[in-house]
């Protein structure tokens, strides 16, 4: 069973950039499909990237329209490790982040995945 931890959240002036990190532990990470959500006060869950396990060189990702163009997904598996980088963030954006696995398929809904971190706080001001 996969173990999830999340880093690199806080408080970022609009238009600013945050770097998140998902270290996973007690699995075998290439096993798994990775995802971000975010929670904010009051609202659901929300998706916003995941990325495939692939083959060879090649993953998939895919985003929520709102991160399109300005948030990027990726993987290290040497490392056990996904990021999410966040450019021009907005106000918007605050929220608790949530990094997740799936050994069973990869989506955009918080069902799909079976493990989940313990969240990080982004905290954007304007």
């Amino acid at each position: 069973q996969v173990q999830l931890v999340e880093s690199g959240g806080g408080l970022v002036q609009a238009g600013g950039s945050l770097r998140l990190s998902c270290a996973a532990s007690g699995g075998t990470f290439t096993n798994y499909h990775m995802g971000w959500f975010r929670q904010a006060a009051g609202k659901d869950r929300d998706f916003v990237a995941s990325i495939s396990i692939g083959g060879g060189f090649t993953y998939y990702s895919n985003y929520a329209d709102s991160a399109k163009g300005r948030f990027t997904i990726s993987r290290d598996n040497a490392k056990n490790t996904v990021y999410l980088q966040m450019n021009g963030l907005k106000p918007e954006d605050t929220a608790v982040y949530y990094c997740a696995a799936s050994d069973r398929g990869v989506g955009n809904r918080p069902d799909v995945y079976d493990y989940w971190g313990q969240g990080t706080q982004v905290t954007v001001s304007s």
